[in-house]
């Protein structure tokens, strides 16, 4: 007995080892990623409605607890990166700007949760809106009034326009579908109108770059969004960007991605179509002067960068940049359907967000900044510099998954955006007797489902040195923020609503799990969802290769957790 004890710890130690080495040549050869949204918006018109009447609150700092491990870090390890520096820039605020109120309409998108910070650091006035009033308490900003609103609900705008001066509008419906630009249209007549009504000032709407004779139904639609909000009583100042260079964006991620994880690349026509890509504080700027800036009243602008690149050329300075270099193929074949096939294959961004981009991308769409330039002098970033901006930050502003340091492991290697598999059921049991069973995960009855996977996954994790079946839960009833178990650590609790944990398990990438309960008519739902952040072509491959197994486990585990919750309601019942 002895003898196999010594040959199974000789086994793992050798695994140790071996796992250490190949994970020092992993980190060196992934690179940096880098990120972005097509324009850099919320969304209206997708997932759960909203609530018909809106919910105003001041955010609070969210409880967090996540004990750094080892091996995480902030910093790429490229001198090139490490050493690069931005240039000085002007940080105080413009004379003309005023002391009014500046409501951001889908602060919880890419641009709306950066300019709300901007706003923050400027002293200026903020109230910040979202259709999901959760994501926007997530955010921890200090004296920011949240508020929820929907545009597609009229009753819930006329509040929270309501002593306001300025409106920023960065809402679009890409994520609803094929009907996205009827969604857009009516928002924004709905939003045009209610500003009226309250005495808003001036609306400033964020729109894309559009060619002379657009053939994308999604420049289109962004074209037809300004139209109508022109058509209302409130000014109306347009500004136009195209790719946007910073955390978080879409064309960025798109970008990062496709670096990171293809050393070889097959590259159709469209990626030779040029653009003006700008860094995100240079757009930022843009955005909090042009909206004090009265002579912009009922004008459209365009911004972009220093330079004019094609997509291609901004792949390959990006790998120069974080120190990959792809080889480019180069195909005769547009093929732009097909494209946004394997772009929703190797990145998280979703697959219209994709076909939208890809759409907008079939033409030129060069800036001309003349006419803002003659108002408003920025010293603008060229494109190297604003990767080095983008991958260096610390200062993402996000929810749980996409884009926190936390859920990445601190660092900037990881995937921004995170893939997801998710399994639901429902029960009549109510909301604290599901929780019940929920909080007992990892106790006497493991994970509810397929426990012996679940095992031989904690096996493989404690032969490479994992945390797993060296921890066990503090309290089997009771879990708190910070509790540890298993290989996984408690980062959030809303009782009889969510539980999140992070996975501390030696593994190709960064995941969450995340457990909600929703009412849902006279029944709740429970859903499971594990959110992973891959690292690199390891990390993808890693994924792809248990996706179908976590589609399984997850919709086993929610079944088990409805009925284990009936059973216990029913024998309260009887007793």
């Amino acid at each position: 007995m002895n003898g196999v004890i010594q040959a199974v710890c000789l086994l793992r130690y050798t695994v140790i080892a071996a796992s250490s080495q190949t994970r020092v040549m992993v980190g060196r050869e992934s690179g940096l990623p880098g990120l972005s949204d097509l324009c850099g918006v919320s969304f209206v018109g997708s997932g759960q409605g909203s609530a018909r009447q809106p919910a105003v609150r001041h955010c609070t700092k969210t409880a967090f607890s996540l004990r750094q491990t080892d091996g995480m870090t902030q910093h790429s390890e490229n001198p090139e990166i490490r050493q690069a520096r931005r240039p000085q820039r002007d940080q105080s605020s413009p004379e003309s700007l005023s002391q009014g109120l500046v409501l951001v309409f889908g602060a919880s998108g890419y641009i709306g949760s950066n300019l709300v910070h901007k706003f923050m650091e400027l002293g200026i006035p903020v109230r910040a809106s979202s259709r999901n009033l959760e994501v926007l308490e997530g955010r921890d900003w200090q004296g920011v009034e949240l508020v929820q609103a929907d545009a597609l609900c009229p009753e819930t705008l006329n509040r929270v326009m309501s002593g306001v001066d300025i409106v920023y509008y960065l809402v679009h419906s890409m994520a609803a579908g094929h009907h996205y630009a009827d969604l857009d249209l009516e928002a924004s007549a709905n939003l045009s109108q209610a500003a009226a009504h309250c005495g808003v000032r001036r609306i400033v709407y964020l729109g894309s770059l559009i060619p002379p004779q657009p053939k994308s139904p999604y420049l289109r639609a962004r074209k037809q969004t300004g139209d109508r909000l022109r058509a209302g009583q409130v000014p109306v100042t347009e500004l136009r960007a195209g790719m946007i260079i910073g955390p978080g964006s879409a064309a960025f991620e798109v970008i990062r991605d496709l670096v990171n994880y293809l050393p070889v690349m097959l590259t159709p026509g469209w990626m030779q179509s040029r653009s003006s890509p700008i860094a995100l504080d240079n757009l930022l700027d843009y955005l909090v002067r042009i909206g004090f800036l009265e002579a912009a009243s009922g004008k459209i602008y365009e911004v972009g960068g220093l330079e004019v690149l094609s997509f291609e050329q901004i792949m390959l300075q990006y790998g120069e940049v974080v120190g990959r270099c792809p080889r480019i193929i180069r195909l005769a074949l547009h093929a732009p359907r097909l494209s946004s096939l394997w772009l929703k294959l190797v990145t998280s961004v979703p697959l219209n967000i994709a076909r939208a981009l890809i759409d907008g991308l079939s033409q030129d769409v060069i800036a001309d900044d003349n006419e803002i330039r003659k108002f408003i002098q920025l010293p603008l970033d060229d494109f190297r510099t604003a990767v080095h901006a983008a991958v260096q930050t610390d200062q993402i502003i996000a929810r749980w998954v996409e884009g926190s340091l936390p859920c990445r492991n601190y660092s900037p290697e990881y995937t921004y955006y995170a893939k997801h598999a998710s399994g639901s059921a429902t029960s009549t049991a109510s909301s604290g007797e599901l929780w019940q069973v929920i909080t007992s995960i990892g106790g006497s009855k493991g994970y509810f489902f397929l426990n012996f996977l679940w095992s031989l996954r904690g096996l493989l994790d404690w032969l490479v040195g994992g945390p797993s079946f060296r921890r066990r839960r503090r309290d089997p009833d009771h879990l708190r923020i910070g509790d540890t178990f298993d290989a996984w650590r408690v980062i959030g609790i809303t009782p009889e609503r969510k539980l999140i944990l992070f996975l501390e398990m030696k593994a190709p990438g960064s995941g969450v799990l995340e457990f909600t309960i929703q009412p849902e008519g006279n029944l709740h739902r429970i859903t499971a969802t594990a959110s992973f952040h891959p690292t690199g072509l390891p990390g993808l491959l890693y994924w792809y290769s248990l996706m179908p197994l976590h589609l399984l486990i997850f919709k086993g585990i929610t079944r088990t957790i409805a009925h284990e919750a009936q059973i216990q309601a029913a024998t309260m019942t009887k007793t």
